[in-house]
Formats: C-alpha cells, sequence, structure tokens
C-alpha cells in the first residue's frame, strides 16, 4: 500500500512539474504578427460599431497624428497607420507641418488637438524632420497623457516603471511584443528574460512590462559585456539593438522565445531594389534553435499598428466615461 501510495504521488508531482513547465520543447514556430495583428483589428472594428450603436453614433474614436517635414520612410508610416484606423471604422486627422517650422508651431498643433474633444489620440511621428532645433522631448510631454496613444510622455513612461497600470497608455511596440509573447502560452512569470536595447519606445517599456509580470529582466545595450553568455540563459529574448542579424543561434538557448523588434535593410543583388529586410537577429541560424520566433518583416511591425489602435480606442472609452 505504502509503494502504491508513493508511486502515484511520484507521478503526480512528475505531471505537476510538467504542468509548469513554462517552455515549449518544439522549435522554429512562427509568430505571426501579420496574422494576429489581422485579429485584433478585425475585433476592434466589432467593437467600434457596437459602441457606436450604443452612442447613437456620437461615438467616433479619432486618432489624430502630426507630420514635421517630408522623410519618405515617415510618409510611408503614417500613410499606413491612417489607413489601418479607417478600416475599422475610426475618425483620422493628418496634420503636416514643414520642415522649415519652430518648435513653438508643433507645439501649438499639438495644443490645439489637446483642447479638441472630438480627438481622442495625438501621435507625433518620429522622428522630427525639421531644419532648426526642436525639442522632441519637450513637444512628446505637450501632449495630454489621456491621448498620448504612442504611451511616451513622462506621465505615463513614469507609471509604467512604477507599475501602475490601471489607465497607463502602454507604448505600442512593447505592447505588441508582450501580445505576441502571450500567444505562446508560456508562464512569463519567473521566466528570465533579457531585452536588448534600452531606448524610451522600445527596450525601457519593455523592460518595465516583463517585469510587471514577473520575469526576471536583464537588459542589454552597446557597453553591456558578456552580452551572449546573459542571452543563452535567457527563456524570453526581446531584441531592439538597431544592428542587423546581430543575434545568432549559438547565442540562444534551446526553446527560448525570439521577439525581434529591428528592421533594417541589407544589400542583395538578388532582389529588385538591391536589398532586402532583416530583424536585429539572424533568423536563419535562431529559428531551428528558438521555440517561437517572430519573423521580419510580418512580425513586430503588424502587432505596433494594431496596438496604436488599440490603444487610441482605450483613449477614448477613458474620456467617454468622464
Amino acid at each position: 500500500m505504502a509503494k502504491r501510495l508513493l508511486s502515484v504521488t511520484s507521478r503526480c508531482i512528475a505531471l505537476l512539474r510538467q504542468r509548469q513547465r513554462p517552455f515549449s520543447d518544439s522549435r522554429g514556430q512562427i509568430l505571426d504578427g501579420k496574422a494576429i495583428a489581422s485579429s485584433i483589428r478585425k475585433n476592434l472594428k466589432k467593437e467600434i460599431s457596437d459602441l457606436k450603436s450604443k452612442t447613437d453614433s456620437k461615438f467616433g474614436p479619432c486618432l489624430a497624428v502630426i507630420q514635421v517635414g517630408h522623410r519618405e520612410d515617415s510618409n510611408v508610416y503614417v500613410r499606413n497607420k491612417l489607413k489601418a484606423a479607417a478600416e475599422i471604422g475610426m475618425e483620422t486627422r493628418s496634420i503636416k507641418l514643414p520642415n522649415a517650422v519652430g518648435e513653438a508651431e508643433v507645439v501649438d498643433a499639438i495644443d490645439e488637438l489637446n483642447r479638441r474633444n472630438d480627438v481622442n489620440g495625438i501621435l507625433l511621428q518620429l522622428p522630427l524632420d525639421v531644419l532648426q532645433s526642436v525639442d522632441t522631448d519637450y513637444c512628446i510631454n505637450r501632449i495630454h497623457p489621456q491621448k498620448d496613444v504612442d504611451g511616451l510622455t513622462a506621465v505615463n513612461s513614469g507609471r509604467l516603471a512604477r507599475g501602475e497600470m490601471g489607465g497607463t497608455v502602454i507604448p505600442c511596440t512593447p505592447r505588441g511584443c508582450l501580445e505576441l509573447i502571450e500567444r505562446t502560452g508560456t508562464d512569463i512569470a519567473g521566466s528570465n528574460a533579457v531585452v536588448i536595447g534600452r531606448s524610451k519606445i522600445v527596450g525601457s517599456p519593455m523592460r518595465d512590462l516583463l517585469q510587471n509580470r514577473n520575469a526576471t529582466v536583464t537588459v542589454c545595450h552597446s557597453k553591456t559585456k558578456d552580452m551572449q553568455d546573459m542571452v543563452r540563459r535567457a527563456d524570453i529574448i526581446v531584441v531592439a539593438a538597431r544592428q542587423p542579424q546581430m543575434v545568432k543561434g549559438d547565442w540562444l538557448k534551446p526553446g527560448a522565445i525570439v521577439i525581434d523588434c529591428g528592421i533594417n535593410d541589407i544589400k542583395d543583388a538578388t532582389k529588385s531594389k538591391g536589398y532586402r529586410l532583416v530583424g536585429d537577429v539572424d533568423y536563419e541560424s535562431c529559428k531551428p534553435v528558438a521555440s517561437w520566433i517572430t519573423p521580419v518583416p510580418k512580425g513586430v511591425g503588424p502587432m505596433t499598428i494594431a496596438m496604436l489602435l488599440q490603444n487610441t480606442l482605450e483613449c477614448a472609452k477613458r474620456q467617454l466615461a468622464d
């Protein structure tokens, strides 16, 4: 009887350990950001439609984007954001300022949108393409925190760093990365996570989000020593280093989740444009080692736009409640 009890107990403990194992033994599963983002946008479209019907069509979440200058990459990003917003029934406003403007003109445009009740979210497209000196941080912090859909004001970033999540707007790319990690079914709590890069837009808020989920987080950057050894101990790796194909497969712990925020173009004579897009992760060498990995493109990029729309809707709902 005692032996049978011991055997049953041993099997129960083994089963419990198996269920608690947070990381998959499978390899090379692709986190399709494009498909996941499409699903999120579909849900947002339905939610906006339902809210409009309940408020006699008076509720129309509105995203305003301010673009300074004429950078071609910014033109593409703004166009994609406004198109995605319109496709889910969100109102949009596009404010384009010439690159000759000064800080006062940028602030005036922000203040005007802050005052408008029919604008729920304000995004200042970065980087600013200006001919004279403009304090980007000052301009960002002129955006009302409740309309800061990029989550970059000192108020929102400070609340996130303190773990005060209620009503805090989370930066779009880190929020998209977290959504992708959660889609794997991984138990983030107790995991070892490495974030490569410490920018205000991706690295630092990503650290805060993972810590808020009870991961143990290490932030690596250009001055980090023995970065490869740190990465090899990580269950979750988020890379935003702006270094093409920097992270190699032999850096990884087998079964790690790899989220690649980078997008870089490298020369490729086989392509009609003479280049191809790659991330900060060497996809081909990392894919066989990782349990889950994001491709570039169609990984983090589409999730960033989906989270921008999610943030705008949430800001609009909070303003409607007020």
